[in-house]
């Protein structure tokens, strides 16, 4: 396994470390700015991995799927999330250091990933304390806990 594929499945892992700390309920849970509720970021992070792999390796789609707002679920979730990052990973692995539809290069592209779902963890956070269900600080501090995770 590369070391941009061991970063990425490093990444996906605390994706899901967060969404095992948050209650079903609150799933639902919004920001005072709007927008996606906290399944909706999740389900936004797996549906712009579909994107990228309809771009750069069509076949590495099979059996992958669209989530929906009416889907949202913390099993479905973590299980499109799980095979998402699977298939990025292989995309890693097939790799020549380009990613066909994104330049300069794969790297930048792992960067790319990164930033965007670290965002949307970020307004996960938000969302989740704004609406009083904040996860505790354990949880806070394991989102940055790379090497263990």
């Amino acid at each position: 396994m590369s070391a941009l594929t061991e970063t990425w499945h490093i990444h996906n892992r605390i994706n899901i470390y967060l969404l095992d700390a948050i209650g079903e309920a609150d799933l639902n849970d919004i920001s005072a700015s709007k927008g996606r509720n906290v399944g909706e970021q999740f389900a936004h992070m797996h549906n712009v991995r579909l994107m990228w792999l309809k771009a750069a390796d069509p076949a590495l789609l099979a059996g992958l799927t669209k989530i929906e707002k009416e889907q949202i679920s913390k099993e479905g979730l973590a299980a499109a999330l799980n095979q998402s990052a699977e298939a990025i990973g292989q995309l890693f692995e097939r790799s020549d250091g380009k990613i066909r539809g994104f330049k300069p290069h794969a790297t930048a592209f792992l960067g790319y990933l990164i930033s965007h779902e670290s965002h949307h963890r970020g307004q996960i956070m938000l969302a989740l304390k704004q609406s009083g269900h904040a996860v505790n600080q354990k949880i806070q501090y394991g989102l940055w806990e790379w090497g263990t995770r």
